[in-house]
């Protein structure tokens, strides 16, 4: 490092990283005695002329002071021109209390003369104010400003905390009109952020000079609400386009939301946090449908409320119904890929499919019997995928629980019970639609029980515990018609024997869990009535003589 100095004829080094070797001072130091130089030693004259030169002498000495004083001067009034604080920092005339002039110089900066505001201490331990030593730094040079020693800004340090609290305890007098407050240094910014609060009150108070008294902004037209906002509309899009890249929406919800808090209005900016955040107050689609659907709620009912709560509450918590079809989706056959092997026979290979019509395939009439019925259904195996998905953390947490590794693969062996009855009287209170049976059947299966071959063991994962529940009891097929109508129910539900059929001699490939895994099934046709038996088996009625659906024991045998 290589600084000039002004008090010196040549160039001082100052190395940086190693310590100076001081020489031990004498008449003859480089440093403080430099001046002694500029002026020759006489010797004293024996003429009467010596009393002239040594005045003419002492006049040289006493300007070459005045010139250096001077340049002090100029040279302070330079650095206070470059730090420009006036308004920025506190002048010691603030203070309260008349304290020593020592002291006063002590708290104060060397620089600008300000109480000291964020002091730095310099290698020489002086003090300053950290924005003015940095600008004078950057402009003067890197020595300090009171003894030219050299400075750095990566040098400036932190006071000890015992002259902070000195500092922070300085009394003084607060400098707004009409407030005579004595106030500790420390305390000064929040006092006058109080003014200045109290000033901004006072700036937006509007003074009504009679005539109609001011509405609330509420009440107000949405036009006339635009023209009392403009000017705040117009800072908050400048402030928007500034700091938040244009998004004025984010902004003003932002502000909304601390107004919330402000005020201890924490449920209400809850709610609109949500919606900031894409949430939205209202209920999932998926709990929407689980609340419709336990509540035994039709789709009419459901949209009757959905309206009314909506109507009240003017906010949308439960959800149309059209997202609840969507949601749906995700829950009904058809929404799972898998596979047969071997495939199925006479049975498609797309798994994407979702409800059918009953009657598709069929001719119009069966035997000269026409079909004059509605009937929807599932694929049965798509119906078993979906189902086997929906169990997927029952047969996983029933791994867990015989200590078997949740990444085996199988075979799983599945027992299903088929059931099919009459749902009774359907018919319609003010029917104007197709001359259709009032009565409906249902074909419906659940399953009972899930076993994995382990080693030479089957091991029983899942077994239903309420196995006449209609939660467990998975819909199949649907249709108006008679139980007693053999060639109807024949007809209809042959597609699904056909499939269970073709289902009894595959292997079902399904990812769950993110494993492949098998899955066979065993059909239990279990679940019929002996109604149904006695019509499907082609046996008499249940007032017959044989009593029994599995042998021909009569009544008296029995």
């Amino acid at each position: 490092i290589q600084r000039k100095f002004s008090s010196s004829p040549y160039e001082v080094y100052f190395p940086r990283n190693s310590t100076m070797e001081w020489q031990p001072h004498s008449p003859n130091c480089d440093v403080c005695l430099t001046s002694c130089r500029g002026i020759k030693r006489k010797k004293q004259l024996p003429n009467l002329q010596l009393a002239k030169r040594l005045k003419i002498i002492a006049e040289r000495a006493r300007k070459n002071r005045c010139g250096k004083n001077q340049g002090k001067l100029n040279n302070k009034n330079l650095m206070k021109k470059i730090t420009n604080c006036k308004k920025i920092h506190l002048s010691t005339k603030l203070l309260a209390v008349d304290y020593p002039v020592d002291f006063i110089k002590a708290i104060s900066c060397q620089i600008c003369e300000h109480i000291l505001s964020d002091p730095v201490e310099t290698t020489c331990r002086h003090l300053f104010c950290r924005t003015c030593i940095l600008k004078c730094l950057k402009v003067m040079g890197s020595y300090c400003p009171s003894c030219l020693y050299p400075c750095f800004p990566t040098d400036l340090v932190t006071p000890v905390r015992s002259f902070l609290n000195i500092l922070d305890s300085l009394t003084l007098r607060c400098p707004v009109k009409e407030c005579d407050k004595e106030i500790l240094l420390g305390k000064y910014g929040q006092h006058l952020s109080s003014h200045k609060e109290m000033e901004g009150k006072e700036i937006y108070t509007h003074i009504n000079k009679g005539g109609r008294p001011r509405q609330h902004l509420l009440s107000l037209t949405r036009r006339a609400q635009k023209h009392r906002l403009r000017e705040l509309k117009l800072q908050v899009k400048t402030f928007a386009e500034k700091e938040e890249g244009g998004d004025i929406k984010a902004v003003c919800m932002t502000l909304f939301l601390l107004a919330l808090r402000a005020k201890n209005e924490h449920r209400q900016a809850d709610e609109l946090e949500a919606i900031m955040q894409g949430r939205g107050s209202g209920l999932h689609p998926a709990v929407c449908l689980a609340i419709r659907v336990n509540t035994f709620l039709s789709c009419s009912q459901y949209h009757k409320m959905y309206r009314t709560v909506k109507a009240v509450t003017g906010r949308q918590i439960f959800q149309p119904l059209h997202a609840l079809r969507t949601a749906e989706k995700a829950l009904l056959p058809g929404y799972h890929p898998f596979e047969w092997k071997p495939p199925l026979k006479n049975v498609s290979a797309n798994t994407e499919v979702g409800i059918i019509d009953g009657l598709s395939g069929l001719p119009h009439s069966v035997d000269d019997y026409p079909i004059d019925t509605i009937a929807k259904r599932f694929r049965y195996d798509a119906a078993l995928v979906s189902t086997l998905m929906d169990m997927e953390e029952d047969i996983l947490e029933g791994m867990k629980a015989h200590d078997l590794d949740d990444y085996l693969n199988g075979p799983f062996t599945v027992v299903v019970k088929e059931s099919c009855d009459g749902m009774g009287d359907v018919s319609e209170k003010h029917g104007c639609g197709p001359a259709v049976p009032e009565k409906a059947v249902r074909f419906s299966f659940t399953v009972m029980t899930i076993t994995i071959t382990h080693g030479n063991a089957n091991v029983r994962i899942f077994e239903e515990v309420k196995p006449n529940s209609e939660l467990c009891c998975k819909p199949l097929c649907l249709m108006l018609a008679d139980e007693s109508d053999h060639e109807t129910l024949t007809a209809i539900l042959s597609p699904l024997i056909a499939e269970r059929e073709a289902m009894k001699n595959s292997v079902l490939l399904l990812e769950m869990g993110g494993i492949l895994r098998t899955f066979k099934f065993i059909f239990r046709g279990t679940g019929y009535d002996e109604k149904l038996v006695r019509e499907v088996e082609g046996l008499e009625a249940s007032g017959s003589t044989y009593i029994c659906t599995l042998c021909d024991a009569t009544r008296l045998e029995a």
